[in-house]
């Protein structure tokens, strides 16, 4: 597999390592946001979200905060965002999936510029029954 990071996990390729368990790595970004940025990837591959096996999802949901709380600490931040890209329409680039933890900074001028809309009519009942239909355990 060509995966830069599955090589990452299996140390095949450097990276500067934060935290490490059985099934989860957790490095700093290469083209950071802010200084201290990190992704939080499984060691098994998976394209995205969808993908994820759900003992792995729990191992990146527990690392992220692990590596967020110490973020918080030694950078003594007042804020922090997590997030996952998944598909390229949401700004997916490596297609493994991981999830980021970035510094936050009162002043930093990030923006997540948003157009929210509003739901006419039924519209929201229409959309509810869509997506509960899909659900599934």
């Amino acid at each position: 597999m060509d995966c830069v990071f599955c090589k990452i996990a299996a140390h095949q390729l450097p990276a500067e390592i934060l935290y490490e368990t059985e099934n989860v790595v957790a490095i700093l970004d290469i083209n950071p946001i802010h200084y201290g940025h990190a992704l939080v990837i499984p060691k098994t591959h998976c394209t995205d979200f969808l993908h994820v096996r759900e003992v792995d999802l729990h191992d990146v949901l527990h690392v992220t905060q692990i590596v967020a709380r110490a973020m918080v600490e030694s950078l003594e931040l007042e804020g922090f965002n997590i997030f996952s890209n998944n598909g390229k329409a949401a700004g997916q680039s490596v297609f493994h999936f991981h999830m980021h933890v970035t510094p936050r900074y009162p002043d930093d001028d990030i923006k997540f510029v948003l157009t929210l809309k509003t739901y006419d009519g039924n519209a929201m009942a229409t959309y509810a029954e869509k997506i509960r239909r899909h659900i599934t355990n």
